[in-house]
């Protein structure tokens, strides 16, 4: 029997992209009642909480019922957290257990390794989304205006959050590190971009600088997708989560490359 030969690898590493891909989704999958379950339940209780503790039921934005409104926004903050907890956690436990080496040394460019990481990120993200609008189905009537906008959005959404896991990740070198960043930057940017409001009800001041929050796109957007209303050009907020997803992959890569807190 004429020996094994070894497997050339091209200019892309398909099988290593893929594997590193599976890896991702797996993790979560395999504890979905946590990665999964667990946020369809907290984004149901901020459902519950506002239709009942705030009279959610009986208020209107723009002559849209306030909890249609509410739901979009709901939903893309669930997507955003949830892309961004899986590729921080990913590789903040890899870190700590002493693992990330079997990642680093893996035949895979740094390219591969990005994508690897933030298609796992996407996949938790959208799966998070997609149970969610199932459950809120049985609790308000849930109309697409333009399913496109809808699945655009989510896709940008959960990659510039995903991204920003792995950049949380990599500077993180213990789980506080990782917690300070979730609780300073990525769920004030999420609770200040227009979730629970429109900016139109806001002064002035607040809601220029509310549109300079590139959270705030993501979730307009979406809304859009599902009640067409926005409150800002929806081409002016696609080209800034491009550019925003652009500016965290090429940092991704920057880090990546000089190996920040990763060999060293």
């Amino acid at each position: 029997m004429s020996p094994k030969q070894p497997r050339i690898i091209g200019a892309i590493n398909g099988l290593g992209l893929w594997t590193l891909v599976l890896k991702e989704t797996e993790r979560f999958v395999i504890v979905a009642s946590q990665t999964i379950v667990a946020p369809v339940l907290t984004t149901l209780l901020y459902y519950i909480v506002f239709n009942l503790a705030f009279g959610g039921a009986h208020r209107q934005v723009n002559g849209i019922p306030f909890m249609e409104f509410l739901l979009p926004g709901l939903i893309m903050m669930s997507i955003a957290q949830n892309a961004f907890a899986n590729t921080s956690s990913s590789i903040v436990i890899s870190k700590v257990q002493g693992n990330i080496v079997d990642v680093l040394m893996a035949p895979l460019t740094i390219f591969e390794w990005v994508a690897g990481y933030t298609l796992g990120g996407i996949a938790r993200g959208l799966a998070v989304g997609a149970a969610s609008i199932a459950v809120l189905a049985f609790f308000t009537p849930i109309h697409l205006h333009n399913p496109g906008l809808v699945v655009l959005h989510a896709l940008l959404g959960s990659t510039m959050l995903a991204l920003m896991g792995m950049i949380g990740g990599i500077w993180s070198v213990k789980f506080d590190h990782l917690a300070a960043v979730t609780n300073f930057v990525v769920m004030p940017a999420t609770f200040l971009s227009g979730t629970f409001y429109t900016t139109a009800q806001l002064p002035e001041f607040w809601a220029k600088l509310c549109h300079l929050n590139p959270f705030f796109y993501m979730i307009d957007g979406f809304r859009y997708g599902f009640i067409g209303l926005a409150d800002s050009p929806l081409g002016i907020g696609v080209a800034v989560m491009a550019l925003s997803d652009a500016a965290l992959a090429a940092l991704c890569l920057f880090m990546l490359h000089s190996g920040y807190k990763l060999k060293s």
